[in-house]
């Protein structure tokens, strides 16, 4: 098993104390780590192919699960990697953070400010086919396949390129949804507090029983931009 440090890369929350679910990179192809290893494109496919086949996918650990000196409670997962895949900047992973005491804690490491106290990403993985450098300049090693077993958030990560853009909060994404809802659907505050709060089917019957009426062509149109939103 060897690893391959990383910066969170673009990572972005969405959702409630209780869904904490994340998007980022995981690693960034052409960046040449501390220890000398550069990623190529393509390193990742088959990895991928056979998880999203099998169902078998890499494990979400914290600090690599304390090494092969880890407890049993280090080694058990603190999410699950629910898409992985690779796009012109490197392998692009998307989370969720059980709601257990430890994925509560990195959750609100990641989201601590003025910057968060975790920010580092690191993947263990079993080099299948590389190159040497054959000229100074080059990378130590260049991993053209690698079959990855774990992707863990750390502490120290060996390479400082990405950086964490985002960290969403349940009080944000509710406020943008209140401005979606009243800037762009048009809806009155009161209107979206009761839609926010109590549901739309709660929404609506407060219309009927003021005697007024919904459209739903708007309806239909608000679904629409709602999920153009937040998906």
């Amino acid at each position: 098993m060897q690893h391959f440090f990383e910066r969170l890369g673009e990572v972005k929350f969405a959702g409630d104390e209780n869904d904490m679910t994340f998007s980022g990179h995981a690693a960034t192809f052409g960046n040449v780590d501390l220890g000398g290893d550069m990623i190529a494109p393509g390193a990742f496919k088959d990895t991928l192919q056979e998880a999203k086949s099998t169902g078998q996918w890499p494990a979400m650990l914290l600090q690599h699960g304390g090494g092969f000196m880890g407890t049993a409670e280090d080694q058990t997962p603190i999410g699950v990697w629910t898409d992985m895949k690779e796009d012109d900047k490197g392998l692009h992973v998307e989370g969720k953070l059980a709601p257990t005491t430890r994925g509560r804690d990195v959750y609100q490491l990641l989201k601590m400010k003025p910057r968060p106290a975790i920010s580092g990403m690191s993947i263990g993985y079993m080099p299948k086919e590389w190159s040497v450098r054959t000229q100074p300049h080059e990378p130590r090693r260049t991993l053209k396949k690698v079959h990855l077993f774990e992707a863990s958030i750390v502490t120290r990560p060996m390479n400082p390129k990405a950086q964490i853009a985002n960290v969403k909060s349940e009080a944000e994404a509710i406020r943008e949804f209140e401005r979606l809802l009243t800037h762009d659907a048009g809806y009155s505050r009161s209107e979206a507090r009761c839609i926010i709060n109590q549901g739309f089917k709660s929404f609506l019957a407060m219309r009927d029983a003021g005697g007024g009426s919904v459209e739903l062509g708007a309806v239909a149109e608000l679904a629409q931009t709602i999920r153009n939103t937040f998906k």
